[in-house]
C-alpha cells in the first residue's frame, strides 16, 4: 500500500468529476448530502473530517483515506488529533483498520509536508 497520497486524492477527484458528468442527478443529490453532513453544526467541520478519515479506515477505503486526510489537514487537524482518530478506528476495526490505520498516518504526513 505504499501510495502517493497526494496523487490518490487527486485520481479520486478526477474520478468523482467522471461520475458526476455520467450521473449528474444522483451525484448532485450526493454532494449535497455531503454538503450538509460536513458543514459546521453541533460538531465542527473538522472534527467530522476526522471521523469520516476513521470511517475510512475501518471500512478499508484507501481512496476515502486519502480524501478525508486532505480535507481533515486542509481544516488544521493536528497530527495528535489525527492519531487519536486513527486509534479509535483501530479500536473499531482491530487489527486490520491498524495496518489502514499506520497508511493514513502516512497520509497525513503527506498532506502537511505539502500544506
Amino acid at each position: 500500500m505504499a501510495h502517493k497520497y497526494v496523487e490518490l486524492a487527486n485520481e479520486v477527484d478526477s474520478g468523482i468529476r467522471g461520475l458526476f458528468a455520467a450521473a449528474p442527478g444522483p451525484m448532485r443529490a450526493y454532494a449535497k448530502l455531503a454538503e450538509e453532513a460536513s458543514k459546521d453544526g453541533a460538531l465542527d467541520a473538522r472534527t467530522k473530517e476526522l471521523m469520516a478519515a476513521a470511517i475510512s479506515v475501518a471500512v478499508r477505503c484507501e481512496g476515502c483515506i486519502a480524501y478525508h486526510t486532505r480535507a481533515a489537514v486542509r481544516l488544521g487537524a493536528t497530527r495528535e488529533q489525527f492519531v487519536e482518530a486513527m486509534a479509535v478506528a483501530v479500536e473499531l476495526g482491530g487489527g486490520p483498520s491498524a495496518v489502514y490505520g499506520a497508511e493514513a498516518l502516512k497520509a497525513y504526513d503527506q498532506f502537511a509536508e505539502t500544506k
